[in-house]
């Protein structure tokens, strides 16, 4: 599909004169005297697209990334990414659908100011000062890390192989884990059994997670 007709045709009715392949840009508008529009095509976002509107901030910061439209779910999730992205860098977004070339601008070029979240921000805080150590090495996939959790779960796991089932209660005193009853409960691992009201025990595969995570959760 060729993006830059209909780009042309909406830029000319906002009153530019449009012209492609202008030095090293794809598509360059310019509106009396004001600074250049720049927009480069793609017919799906890239990381060479991103590279390339980033050198046309050197020209303008009236900088738009262009590509087809992709209709459904996955279309949808992926453009969200690229204005996330590019709103980040100060790019401007436009798609141009391919059934009838309709253009959609779904951001402008400008300064981001990403919005904090208190709530991941306390989460995050409340993370790090839960956990013991730093058992985790730095860069890792989530799979396998050792969380706050994880440790907790590890406490109480050791607790109940050295004293055998338990109530509830006195796990969570000895082991100095306050939610341990519902942790036991909840059984994320599979490494506790219910054997009766609030007691618990430790499962075949609670032993083996005591032997895999050894030094992953006691103090330093």
């Amino acid at each position: 599909m060729d993006l830059y007709p209909p780009i042309k045709r909406v830029l000319e009715g906002q009153g530019y004169e449009v012209k492609a392949e202008v030095g090293a840009a794809d598509v360059v508008a310019l509106r009396g005297s004001e600074d250049p529009v720049v927009v480069e095509l793609k017919l799906s976002p890239s990381l060479a697209l991103f590279y390339q509107c980033i050198a046309r901030l050197a020209v303008t910061d009236a900088v738009y990334m262009g590509f087809v439209h992709q209709p459904g779910k996955r279309g949808q999730k992926s453009r969200k990414q690229v204005i996330s992205m590019a709103r980040r860098l100060g790019l401007g977004v436009m798609t141009v659908r391919f059934s009838d070339g309709f253009v959609e601008v779904h951001c402008d070029p400008g300064p981001y100011t990403p919005r904090k979240s208190l709530k991941r921000k306390a989460a995050m805080i409340r993370e790090f000062a839960r956990r013991t150590g730093d058992p985790n090495a730095g860069g890792q996939t989530r799979l396998g890390l050792v969380t706050s959790y994880r440790q907790d779960a590890l406490r109480c796991a050791a607790h109940l192989a050295e004293n055998g089932e338990s109530r509830g209660a006195q796990v969570a005193r000895a082991a100095g884990v306050p939610t341990a009853t519902r942790l036991m409960r909840d059984n994320h691992y599979g490494w506790f059994e219910r054997v009766s009201k609030g007691v618990y025990a430790l499962t075949d595969e609670g032993r083996a997670g005591l032997v895999h995570w050894a030094y992953s959760w006691e103090d330093p």
